[in-house]
């Protein structure tokens, strides 16, 4: 069996019990650079671990490579994890490898995760929707297989008083500030960037889209941009640091 694992959005104990079971058992464990290391400390003492991570620039090792690890481990072990920072469907990659083992016969389960969508912008005292101002919220991706992909969104679908919340585009920063102006978003529009959510080291930056470009700088990698009214209610709920 694969199961294609979500690891959470980075603090050890939002790991699922479900996760940490399969952990526990596992043969081998293919794991990406957004996954706690801490978490690999709860597999057996023999355990295969291969890394399989992806930095901006930087492929370890390309996607149809970690495919075709990922089947090739499960002729040889008995309990393959493919562990995964957030959870597997969300910009996870996920659907592409269980499509993969899917077409070769191979069986495979999805253990969900805690996606840093929700629970990174919850660990910087920002909801992502509240009754009284915004109804909805919109999860995007901040990177795709070129800047030109970016600017392709449908930019003109973002409801006014949706939050937005870009994951892995501290590096399209400029561009996506850019399209939410373009779109009517006013230069005064709550935002704010997450490095590091729900870690110790997690830093929070918040400004409005005419400074955040800048301020942007002082951001890291893994970061989250989130867009929306929702960002004034950090001075009240930032119970976290």
């Amino acid at each position: 069996m694969v199961y294609l694992t979500g690891a959470g959005p980075g603090d050890l104990e939002l790991l699922t019990i479900k996760a940490l079971r399969v952990i526990q058992k596992a043969d081998i464990i293919i794991y990406d650079r957004l996954a706690n290391n801490e978490i690999l400390k709860e597999a057996k003492e023999n355990t295969a671990l291969i890394y399989v991570g992806k930095e901006k620039g930087n492929h370890r090792i390309p996607q149809d490579e970690i495919n075709e690890l990922l089947y090739q481990s499960s002729l040889k072990y008995e309990n393959v994890v493919r562990l995964k920072g957030g959870d597997p469907f969300v910009f996870g990659r996920g659907a592409e490898e269980a499509l993969y083992l899917y077409q070769r016969a191979q069986k495979f389960e999805i253990i969900p995760g805690i996606t840093s969508a929700i629970a990174v912008p919850a660990y910087a005292g920002i909801p992502v929707t509240h009754r009284n101002t915004t109804p909805s919220f919109r999860v995007v991706t901040g990177h795709r297989k070129s800047s030109s992909n970016i600017a392709e969104i449908n930019w003109a679908s973002f409801i006014e008083d949706e939050t937005i919340i870009f994951l892995m585009g501290l590096h399209n920063i400029e561009l996506i500030v850019s399209k939410l102006l373009e779109i009517g978003k006013d230069k005064n529009y709550p935002c704010a960037i997450i490095s590091n959510g729900t870690r110790a080291d997690q830093k929070v930056i918040v400004g409005t889209l005419e400074t955040i470009v800048e301020e942007s700088r002082e951001a890291v990698s893994p970061a989250i941009i989130i867009v929306g009214e929702v960002v004034n209610l950090r001075k009240e709920l930032n119970w976290f640091m």
